[in-house]
């Protein structure tokens, strides 16, 4: 206890600068927008956590699994490193640009865990911070992606010299009770706040625009002043801030999830929680958008930004985990995301003095299964040994592909083990990687010209646990 106290102030600095960690290196495409499994226990066994003991991380998928702990309070403090390869190809000229090799921002990334857990009687209260989700890429200023259109030819106008780059994170800080309410049944809940962050520089071609406003899905008084313009390639929206710790457009929320957990025997646990849709304010900052023409040039206008009606999905999770000897554990995880009536567009509104822009991206997003599997063996008092597979259907359609929000990632391999230098302190490990995914987009929509985007990830997480 006393080191715990002694070490007081560094607690409080890490959690009040874990949102600004977290948005300042962030590159996320997992699983539809979620990480791939809170906590190192949960990431080695394959992200499975609905059944079976993971820590105070547990918090995250299923709060009642908190009444497993023994220890009066633990604590946990970890760090996510990842290291990704993305990549977009223009299929009309066969010209690449990989994320890795542009920009400043090139990795790795970094995003911070935190929880504490304090169990009173038949309770367990704690609360946490966690990356809940997120997307990334940078592209830079020089690829064909910050080419206008010209002639109707995509990407195919005069080199602007302005950006392709996207960061948007979901920090989730969520307070936890648990309630032992019999021997074989535990009950949970979690009331979460939710910080959304986002820096986006995104150049849409005249093509583009044409093809989304000819279907009612781009309209406002600058619409018709930038179609005055003798020659328009092309618009640009920047809303986005070089600095390590704020984004340029952020909003607030809050959102939750009751789960529950029954032992059906001394060795079997079967574990069922549900998050509901997060209540999420709008996604607000400044921008500027810049009108890119081949004659008059560079024609910038500044103004107020708003990502609209941007939510999280509700999200099911059923488990259940079995102890087949003193020292193997396997888990199965089953989870259903209900993106059908959460992401049909992406909602982006620009209002300056010289008017104003409404933008609404297709991405008619499907409900999404997840199927998650987990072993650890302990093969020493002290050493614990986990490994894992997890494989997700697609929540989105090719056409629904944007080059600045990489390919949904569907299958991770995971591996992992812990070490217990004593009674009350251990150190877990975790490495993910996700498999390559490539996905093609032809739609006018959301593309000047056929791209297709290439997604692998590695991921490293590395937590202390301290019990007392």
């Amino acid at each position: 206890m006393k080191t715990v106290l002694s070490n007081k102030k560094i607690f409080i600095r890490f959690l009040s600068s874990a949102l600004g960690l977290g948005a300042s290196n962030y590159a996320l495409a997992t699983d539809g927008l979620f990480i791939e499994g809170f906590g190192a226990v949960s990431r080695g066994m394959g992200g499975t956590a609905t059944a079976h003991n993971v820590g105070p991380a547990g918090m995250m998928v299923n709060p009642a699994t908190l009444s497993l702990g023994t220890a009066k309070s633990e604590l946990l403090i970890g760090l996510d490193v990842l290291t990704t390869d993305i990549s977009a190809r223009n299929l009309d000229t066969g010209e690449k640009v990989s994320s890795d090799n542009e920009s400043h921002n090139r990795g790795p990334y970094f995003a911070p865990q935190f929880a504490f857990i304090k169990r009173i009687d038949n309770f367990s209260l704690g609360f946490g911070a966690f990356a809940q989700a997120g997307v990334g890429v940078e592209y830079g200023k020089t690829s064909f992606l910050s080419r206008g259109d010209s002639g109707g030819v995509g990407y195919g106008g005069n080199d602007t010299g302005l950006e392709n780059a996207s960061r948007f994170l979901i920090l989730d800080i969520p307070l936890a009770a648990s309630y032992q309410l019999t021997d074989a049944l535990a009950v949970g809940l979690t009331l979460d706040a939710k910080w959304t962050g986002l820096n986006l520089d995104y150049l849409l071609g005249s093509n583009q625009l044409a093809s989304l406003a000819g279907s009612g899905r781009a309209s406002g008084s600058l619409m018709g002043l930038m179609g005055s313009l003798p020659s328009l390639q092309g618009v640009h929206l920047s809303v986005s801030k070089d600095k390590e710790i704020e984004s340029g457009a952020s909003g607030w929320g809050y959102s939750g999830r009751i789960g529950m957990l029954y032992k059906v025997n001394s060795t079997t646990n079967m574990g069922l929680s549900y998050m509901f849709k997060s209540n999420m304010n709008d996604v607000e900052g400044n921008a500027t958008v810049t009108a890119v023409d081949g004659i008059a040039g560079h024609i910038p206008i500044s103004g107020k930004f708003k990502l609209r009606n941007f939510n999280t999905p509700p999200k099911l999770d059923f488990g259940i985990s079995h102890q087949f000897s003193d020292n193997l554990l396997l888990a199965l995880d089953i989870s259903r995301v209900f993106w059908r009536d959460t992401l049909k567009d992406i909602k982006i509104k620009f209002t300056s003095g010289m008017g104003n822009v409404n933008l609404r991206l297709p991405q008619n997003a499907k409900n999404q299964t997840i199927v998650a599997v987990g072993a650890a063996y302990r093969m020493t008092p002290k050493f614990t040994l986990r490994a894992g597979y997890r494989q997700a259907t697609q929540p989105l359609d090719d056409d629904a592909l944007l080059a600045l929000i990489p390919a949904t990632l569907e299958k991770h391999g995971t591996l992992g083990f812990s070490y217990d230098f004593s009674k009350n302190d251990r150190v877990d490990f975790a490495y993910s990687h996700a498999f390559n995914k490539k996905m093609t987009n032809r739609s006018d929509f959301n593309t000047s010209a056929p791209v297709r985007s290439s997604i692998s990830q590695d991921n490293f997480v590395l937590s202390y646990s301290h019990s007392f």
